[in-house]
């Protein structure tokens, strides 16, 4: 698979179009033309078209993609196929509601330990992942490969516990703090989540249409 110069446009949506083959899959198509494709997602057949010849060819000319091979295909790209190893930190409402909704066995990744302070939480299973103290963390990190960490902690304690972490073998950070992380390393990548951010771009377009039916 080649993955040369691939725009970050690109990237993000590749998970778009595995949502939608997901949905297709479940509702019993086995075949969709880039066209089809493109007008279910508000996108062009030829801006699909290029997206998926960044990482090869997908498709067939007059019969189109077949949902199941093109769903295995996007998985393998976005590296669903990995196992990449996880661990939570920070077991509060939002850690929580990740754990047990989320899924994300479903979606290629392990999820193998979660760490908080909180003595009614530690020492238990939440959603069949055990549940450690937090001062246990970084032996663990220790003593185990993990890929990927996933932050849900006070934002006070955010940034400490990014640089910490980094030095023991984490290379991403799914970061829900509400904070931006301050780690200057070029070798860590970190996917920032602002809930706000969307309900905000929600509010902009109803101030803007409220705006418009004044006029």
């Amino acid at each position: 698979m080649k993955r040369v110069n691939i725009s970050n446009n690109v990237i993000r949506r590749m998970p778009r179009y595995l949502r939608k083959l997901d949905d297709l899959t479940y509702h019993g198509i086995d075949r969709i033309s880039s066209g089809e494709l493109g007008r279910q997602l508000g996108l062009t057949p030829s801006q699909i078209r290029q997206d998926f010849s960044c990482f090869g060819e997908f498709g067939q000319q007059g019969y189109g993609y077949n949902v199941q091979k093109l769903r295995d295909e996007i998985a393998t790209i976005l590296g669903m196929k990995n196992e990449f190893s996880v661990i939570l930190i920070g077991v509060g409402n939002l850690g929580r509601a990740l754990v047990n909704n989320f899924g994300f066995e479903n979606h290629g990744f392990h999820l193998k330990a979660a760490f908080d302070v909180e003595p009614s939480v530690v020492g238990t299973d939440v959603g069949g992942v055990h549940v450690f103290h937090s001062s246990e963390m970084l032996d663990y990190l220790s003593r185990n490969k993990v890929d990927i960490a996933v932050l849900s902690v006070p934002r006070r304690l955010a940034n400490n516990i990014a640089n910490n972490i980094v030095d023991y073998g984490i290379r991403a950070i799914w970061n829900f703090t509400n904070i931006e992380l301050d780690i200057k390393r070029d070798d860590v990548l970190i996917e920032d989540i602002h809930f706000l951010d969307s309900l905000l771009y929600l509010s902009y377009h109803l101030a803007a249409q409220a705006e418009n039916e004044e006029n």
